[in-house]
């Protein structure tokens, strides 16, 4: 991680769950990260705390609705003016609706292409156009995918969500392929975990009770171990390409 010292990072969906664990990693390892969430006031307490650890880095929170590109785009034109430019940057936030194929709600189904896909999209681009414009030739776009990426589990509540997890996993490789096109060094990676304990399901499902019940099947994976994951591949040498990191519980069946 010491090329990456006092480098610029953007995390996406850094507020909560795993989001704000690679935030706070990355703040801890010496690099300047921009959180950015659209409840800004989590990122500030989370900032907050990593001043007071005494972290080498630092997390400067921004409000950010990453469904609307007018927004992110905004947030890239801040980061420019304030801090450059990108070196890194997290695609991580991600979200689901409840919303079977057969009955869902357009609406719900929009909102999940809107930000796990096309979101997700548009940092990208704006990330590598900040990075080509400074001359970054060793930069990294890592996307926090999904298990839900890879395989369809039987449960109508999450398969169009799982449809735009298997896009990202296709932009990912589609990336790859892009960058090295370009005569770039700069590296993509996708992370896809299994079940993670955050606030996903209990989002998902609006219920304490049927989000326990999930948990209760195995023992799930923590946020961090999603962070270290991310830590493990921008760590990796620059001539090494981390492509893909599958991670499940011990426990996890599917």
């Amino acid at each position: 991680m010491e090329r990456f010292l006092g480098r610029v990072a953007l995390v996406t969906g850094a507020s909560v769950g795993i989001g704000s664990y690679i935030a706070k990693e990355l703040v801890q390892n010496g690099m300047k990260v921009v959180g950015c969430g659209r409840d800004v006031a989590k990122t500030q307490k989370l900032a907050a705390e990593c001043q007071t650890a005494g972290y080498s880095g630092v997390l400067v929170p921004i409000k950010c609705d990453l469904s609307k590109e007018e927004e992110i785009l905004s947030m890239f034109d801040f980061i420019k003016a304030q801090h450059k430019g990108v070196d890194v940057c997290i695609n991580n936030a991600g979200l689901s609706h409840p919303e079977p194929l057969l009955k869902g709600k357009t609406t719900s189904w929009k909102n999940m292409l809107d930000v796990n896909v096309v979101a997700l999209s548009v940092c990208t681009r704006e990330a590598y156009q900040s990075m080509k414009e400074r001359n970054v030739d060793d930069g990294h776009i890592i996307n926090i995918n999904s298990m839900s990426g890879y395989r369809i589990l039987h449960n109508n509540n999450i398969h169009f969500y799982s449809a735009t997890k298997f896009a990202v996993t296709a932009l990912t490789e589609a990336l790859r392929q892009e960058l090295r096109l370009a005569n770039t060094n700069i590296r993509a990676t996708c992370i896809s975990p299994g079940l993670v304990a955050t606030e996903f399901f209990l989002r998902l499902y609006g219920s304490t009770e049927n989000a326990a019940e999930t948990y209760s099947k195995c023992e799930p994976l923590k946020a961090k171990d999603v962070a270290n994951a991310v830590l493990y591949a921008l760590s990796a040498p620059p001539h090494v390409q981390i492509g893909d990191i599958q991670m499940r519980p011990v426990g996890q069946v599917l």
